[in-house]
């Protein structure tokens, strides 16, 4: 039997597949339950007044919304924060501007690494025999 501490509560639990003591697990179901039941009866609220009416923290339930267990077509002011700048959004991890600034910043490492390898495709095949035998 595989023991671990639950990286919730950290009590010692049998390893299962929600790597979570069962304790945690019924927790994570009640606020489920809680958060379902505001919803249906609130379907204009924001991630922010879920969380104050239920007392469910953002961060769980941005994990709902992403197990697909809360659904933001359903209910159409629900968003949740961006995983690097904390702007909400409906869809995906990072919004549009995180999004493009990444795209931007791999675009331009990958510019400075071929530019960097420049030099060593200019050199004739003779050079590079002779290269390779000297690090040999």
């Amino acid at each position: 039997m595989n023991l671990d501490n639950c990286p919730r509560c950290g009590k010692l639990y049998a390893k299962n597949f929600k790597n979570l003591c069962s304790a945690c697990i019924k927790a994570i179901e009640e606020e489920y339950e809680l958060c379902f039941k505001y919803l249906r009866e609130n379907k204009g609220s924001t991630i922010h007044q879920l969380s104050d009416a239920t007392g469910v923290s953002i961060k769980q339930i941005t994990k709902f919304i992403k197990e697909g267990r809360i659904s933001v077509e359903n209910n159409p002011n629900m968003m949740y924060p961006c995983e690097v700048c904390g702007i909400l959004i409906r869809e995906g991890n990072m919004c549009d501007g995180c999004r493009t600034r990444l795209t931007r910043d791999l675009t331009a490492a990958a510019r400075e690494e071929a530019l960097a390898r420049e030099p060593e495709q200019n050199q004739t095949s003779a050079y590079k025999t002779l290269d390779r035998l000297r690090k040999d």
